[in-house]
């Protein structure tokens, strides 16, 4: 498994993604790329003061950003909300 296939849910633009993401990289990282990406597309509408987490949209539960997507439950078909 070198990267999983999601569902990006971000609720402050009231939009949703399919992006795949590197299973190898910590979620700090990819909240870092994703930010970038989310930006580009939607000219800059985009900005926290702090660094957003990424939820499981089924438990609720915030993901720990240190962990790799192979430490967490993140698989193909996971819906995630980034807020």
């Amino acid at each position: 498994m070198d990267r999983v296939l999601v569902k990006l849910i971000i609720p402050m633009l009231g939009k949703s993604y399919y992006v795949w993401l590197p299973a190898h990289k910590r979620l700090y990282s990819i909240i870092n790329l994703l930010i970038k990406s989310i930006n580009e597309l939607n000219n800059n509408s985009f900005s926290t003061s702090s660094t957003p987490l990424l939820y499981d949209k089924v438990t609720s539960e915030p993901y720990n950003i240190n962990l790799s997507i192979k430490e967490t439950t993140i698989r193909n078909g996971s819906e995630l909300i980034l807020i």
